[in-house]
């Protein structure tokens, strides 16, 4: 389904936690004729708030960032088409499906399905959950083999799954992207710089988890909310990023970073205001 080398790559270290937009318009200084200009600190104040207020959880950047990770994860902007996805890719996470690449190795899927479960008892995947937990941890197929193949696919035409989908990928990898980066002082595109990151590495502290990405980056740069340059702050963690990648074989392609992200924040689109271009495994991509 996908032409790229790896579509979902979370670290089997990985584990559970406690673990649109409106586009805005410069109002010019010079008044319209008949039309009083409204005194400056208000119209500074009003446009420094609406600023603040756009984040990736705005409903059309979150729908760029889905589109944008969908690129890298399957190889197609349309990443709705993606819930019944599922094959094992080889590395050895088990089983790769999903939205986001929810992997039967790294108890992502676990947790999807026990979701599902409870909101739809009886589901078609809900049997298969005894053989879940028994190869969380690993790349085995014990007990999931090609019904449980069948079973994804079935279930992915439930809106009800689709629902969970959406709501554990919000949980595990978008949320936390975004108030990391918040905290951060970081903006969209540096918000999408960190959801890729968790996506990819976990929302964890070793070596080439994210909190292992944030910490080598730290060691070059400060984050916007420490003093720092926000593009001075992104090409750090872009960089240690790039190393975390290169330290897995799965990872060695890196064009998610040097062709897709770099391209943005060269370009100092740090809002992520489309039109974007951008190339991932030398795939090229328009959202216009």
């Amino acid at each position: 389904m996908s032409t790229s080398p790896i579509r979902s790559s979370r670290r089997l270290a990985f584990l559970p936690h406690a673990l649109l937009g409106l586009t805005l318009v410069a109002i010019p200084a010079t008044a319209v004729a008949n039309t009083a200009p409204a005194p400056a600190a208000v119209t500074a104040t009003t446009a420094g708030t609406q600023a603040a207020a756009i984040g990736l959880d705005d409903p059309a950047k979150k729908e760029i960032a889905m589109k944008l990770v969908s690129s890298a994860e399957n190889s197609s902007l349309d990443w709705k088409a993606q819930y019944g996805y599922i094959e094992d890719i080889g590395d050895g996470r088990g089983y790769t499906a999903g939205i986001i690449g929810f992997c039967s190795g790294t108890h992502d899927m676990l947790d999807l399905v026990e979701l599902y479960t409870q909101r739809v008892p009886g589901n078609a995947l809900a049997k298969y959950l005894p053989a879940l937990r028994a190869v969380d941890g690993t790349d085995s197929h014990t007990g999931l083999g090609s019904g449980f193949v069948s079973a994804w696919k079935t279930a992915a035409k439930d809106t009800q799954f689709q629902t969970a989908q959406n709501d554990e990928r919000d949980r595990v990898y978008f949320n936390p992207a975004v108030s990391r980066g918040k905290s951060d002082g970081v903006g969209v595109l540096g918000q999408f710089i960190y959801y890729d990151a968790i996506v990819m590495h976990g929302d964890g502290n070793d070596g080439t988890s994210f909190g292992g990405i944030r910490k080598r980056a730290l060691t070059k740069a400060k984050p916007p909310a420490q003093g720092g340059n926000e593009t001075t702050w992104l090409n750090a963690f872009l960089d240690a990023r790039v190393w975390a990648m290169q330290q897995e074989e799965a990872h060695s392609d890196t064009s998610r970073v040097d062709t897709a992200q770099r391209v943005f924040l060269s370009k100092g689109n740090l809002n992520l205001n489309p039109p974007l271009d951008w190339k991932v495994y030398g795939d090229s991509f328009h959202i216009g």
